[in-house]
């Protein structure tokens, strides 16, 4: 029978790097991650940073600790490979406010536009898409498009918003949110603003409009964490996430980081609950038991590959 517990005198960091050797596995693990599991895998990284290891690993079994549509990337990039997610249940609100039937309509309604949507989404909307981008590489694919084609933006309404003044494309959103960026609250930010006057504030272009205004670098989680190391000031108030600043600790540990405020105080509404479903013991345990795995049709597989590799030639 299939073993769905963990003896507790188990050392599971000594297990799975055994697990990892027996299995030839790599393990990738995204910034958000509890610092635990950053510190075990073979790559930390962004969604594009991710993606291209998943493309050039040599490993047999990919292990991915993220969300389910970062794991369904590294299926669709490696058929022929095992990929393991911790928790099948560790989704994503964009993926989800973006059900694949109802993206067909909004690219049905719009047959002369060209459908750009970030990869937090399904299998199904990637299969429905023209070109697949991240916060990474989003303006550099948008400023690649013909001036004379529109735009479908989805699902993030506030990224796009943000790439709409970045770029000055006039591009149709697709009404999504992230919901850990939306909750960061503007007032209590400047309330840490007044109180550290040398902080800088360092915003995800998922946040809002209204924190994205005050922002002295806005970035994706990559680009937020190269701009501290490069940057000369001493404390910085991260809009983004919390499992990034364990990342920019090691990086630059003489520095300060501040995590952004959410609006209500009684949650730890700046933490993902998709991306804290996975642990070290579901990391074990999937590695142990080679489940949960990703499985997917390979005629939809090659449907969502080719708006990926399309996103990977042009960043």
């Amino acid at each position: 029978m299939t073993d769905l517990i963990v003896n507790a005198d188990l050392e599971l960091k000594e297990e799975i790097l055994k697990l990892k050797k027996e299995l030839n596995a790599v393990i990738l693990a995204h910034y958000y991650q509890e610092s635990e599991i950053q510190d075990i895998a073979d790559f930390v990284g962004d969604s594009l940073e991710l993606a291209k290891q998943a493309k050039a690993t040599n490993a047999d079994v990919i292990v991915f600790a993220g969300v389910h549509f970062m794991a369904e990337t590294a299926k669709i990039l490696n058929p022929n490979k095992l990929v393991l997610i911790p928790d099948l249940e560790a989704s994503c609100s964009l993926a989800e406010g973006c059900p694949p039937n109802e993206f067909k309509k909004f690219r049905e309604a719009h047959p002369y536009h060209i459908a750009i949507t970030y990869i937090n989404c399904s299998a199904e909307v990637k299969a429905l898409s023209d070109i697949i981008c991240t916060s990474s590489n989003a303006e550099k694919i948008i400023n690649q498009i013909p001036a004379d084609k529109p735009i479908l933006f989805s699902p993030d309404k506030n990224l796009g918003k943000y790439l709409i003044k970045k770029t000055g494309r006039n591009m149709l959103l697709w009404e999504g949110s992230c919901i850990v960026h939306e909750t960061f609250s503007e007032r209590k930010i400047l309330e840490l603003k007044v109180r550290y006057p040398e902080a800088k504030l360092i915003a995800h272009p998922e946040c809002e409009e209204p924190v994205l205004m005050h922002a002295d670098f806005i970035g994706s989680t990559s680009k937020l964490l190269k701009f501290i190391q490069e940057d000369d000031s001493k404390i910085y108030i991260v809009a983004t996430e919390t499992g990034i600043i364990h990342q920019m600790k090691k990086a630059r540990p003489e520095k300060n980081f501040i995590p952004a405020p959410p609006q209500d105080e009684s949650c730890s509404c700046n933490e993902c609950p998709y991306m804290k479903l996975n642990t070290m013991e579901k990391v074990y345990l999937c590695m142990k038991n080679r489940f949960p795995e990703i499985r997917m049709d390979e005629e939809l597989r090659l449907r969502a590959l080719k708006p990926i590799e399309r996103m990977l030639e042009m960043s």
